[in-house]
């Protein structure tokens, strides 16, 4: 999924560097509103809500910030209406899109993801078209450094892991989000707490794109998603050949 991977590597670097973190630090805020308010603010007894701070540490969101969504989402604060979807749809090629919403006004969220489809040649699907084609797992992530690859397989098999790998300077452990508690504590157990965790979609089967135009629909669909305030995680099942990304560039 080498096309999969440097969409989701571009969304990362946009999201950290290019002068977005007020936007990025307001959609985390709404994850832990929706976590406290689904399952509690207390991270050891809610996994969602420890995803979400994990990924409001990892970049930097002040801890005031964070403190603040709790108590908006726990109802000591005022807000906090927000409604949670998963949408599906099509990009162009035929591939698959799964993306999540939180949004305190449907009406006013829907049409506009409609139009950024549209504009790029994709189309919303029926609830159930792609969901499918994806599953969903937690996925944990600390530095290389920190452990070797047989020790980590070691100390997480038992406690649930499906795979472990190594992304770029870091390792992922892919498991069942119920088996990510397990998996922290074995973790915390050897002295390794430098670890975020959060949950995602991993498409099964994967479409080749090869035409470069097509290729480029799809990248700036996902990006166009990804900026959008309401939208929280976008997953999609392609892959670009190396050909055909160098001349995208």
């Amino acid at each position: 999924m080498a096309g999969h991977s440097h969409w989701a590597n571009i969304a990362r670097k946009k999201s950290l560097i290019d002068a977005k973190r007020g936007k990025l630090w307001s959609k985390l805020a709404k994850a832990i509103i929706v976590a406290a308010k689904l399952g509690g603010p207390d991270p050891d007894a809610n996994l969602r809500m420890r995803y979400a701070i994990d990924a409001a540490k990892a970049v930097s969101m002040p801890k005031e910030n964070i403190s603040r969504a709790i108590r908006t989402g726990s109802g000591e604060l005022k807000g906090g209406n927000l409604e949670e979807s998963l949408y599906e749809g099509y990009a162009a090629g035929g591939v698959a899109v799964l993306y999540e919403i939180l949004t305190d006004n449907k009406n006013r969220t829907a049409p506009e993801i409609r139009k950024i489809f549209e504009v790029f040649d994709g189309k919303l699907g029926a609830t159930g078209c792609v969901a499918w084609m994806f599953q969903r797992k937690a996925v944990a992530r600390l530095p290389a450094d920190a452990c070797t690859e047989d020790r980590l397989t070691e100390l997480t098999l038992e406690s649930g892991a499906e795979d472990v790998r190594l992304v770029g300077d870091r390792w992922e452990i892919v498991c069942e989000p119920q088996s990510m508690a397990a998996i922290l504590t074995a973790l915390q157990k050897f002295g390794i707490s430098d670890v975020t965790s959060d949950i995602v979609r991993i498409p099964t089967t994967s479409v080749d794109v090869k035409d470069v135009n097509e290729a480029r629909k799809i990248l700036s669909l996902l990006e166009r998603l990804d900026e959008h305030d309401d939208v929280q995680s976008v997953a999609a099942n392609f892959n670009i050949p190396e050909e055909a990304m160098a001349q995208i560039g």
